[in-house]
């Protein structure tokens, strides 16, 4: 088994990451934000996954194993906050939505001087004001424990484009679709259809940040059609497939 890394102290700084590059698993005495201010970032635990475009940030509690990958070119802004900072209550790695000024104050607070200074504490006192006002974004992708769930989702993972029905894959798996909609609910939390868009949805992200065309996103991610994809997508992340992140 691998070794966990322990940083007690969670970092504040902006870094790069190159398409692919990874940052092992480790965990830290402090809680941290991760955002991406370019590329998307994904974060994985024994609870799931976890993926953030330019418009959204992680939080990431104190004390839990994850790691980070990149998906395209990553510029990472990391800001370690004390345990005793938890403006929202979060005890499980959550999605935020990032508007213009929590973006600026991110920025700005891992680009500046990491000395403890005035300045630099009302800095940091509006950033966590903006964080108690940041709306969840239900982007995780939890990781089932059942192990007829964990090989149905293992079948997906590996083609999101797989249009079988739960009955279907279910005939693959050896269970039956009211089994497994039940241990969808129970496991997971959500219902099938749920947790497959959530799934196209973090696989969309990443060809997305590999310079995929939207219409082959769309194909490989198993939509009917890209206005399908697009229209899905929105929804999701308040912009199209083929837009920028607001900033």
């Amino acid at each position: 088994m691998p070794r966990i890394r322990h940083e007690p102290v969670a970092s504040t700084e902006a870094r790069l990451l190159p398409p692919g590059g990874a940052i092992d698993a480790h965990r830290h005495d402090d809680h941290q934000i991760a955002y991406a201010a370019r590329g998307v970032l994904s974060i994985t635990t024994d609870a799931g996954s976890w993926v953030a475009p330019g418009n959204r940030a992680l939080w990431i509690p104190a004390g839990t194993v994850h790691a980070h990958r990149a998906h395209g070119e990553l510029e990472l802004h990391l800001i370690g906050l004390p345990a005793a900072d938890n403006p929202l209550g979060l005890d499980r790695p959550t999605v935020l939505a990032v508007g213009p000024l929590l973006r600026e104050l991110i920025v700005a607070h891992t680009r500046g001087p990491a000395q403890d200074t005035p300045e630099r504490a009302r800095l940091r006192a509006v950033l966590l004001d903006q964080l108690r006002a940041s709306p969840q974004q239900p982007l995780h992708l939890p990781t089932p424990a059942a192990p007829v769930l964990r090989a149905l989702c293992a079948l997906l993972e590996a083609d999101p484009a797989d249009s079988r029905t739960l009955a279907e894959l279910g005939r693959t798996v050896g269970a039956g679709d009211r089994t497994l909609s039940r241990l969808f609910r129970a496991d997971l939390g959500m219902t099938f259809p749920q947790w497959r868009t959530q799934l196209r949805l973090h696989h969309a992200l990443v060809l997305l940040a590999e310079g995929l065309p939207v219409t082959a996103v769309a194909h490989r991610c198993g939509w009917a059609s890209a206005s399908a994809f697009i229209d899905v997508f929105r929804r999701a992340f308040g912009h199209t497939p083929g837009a920028r992140a607001p900033r």
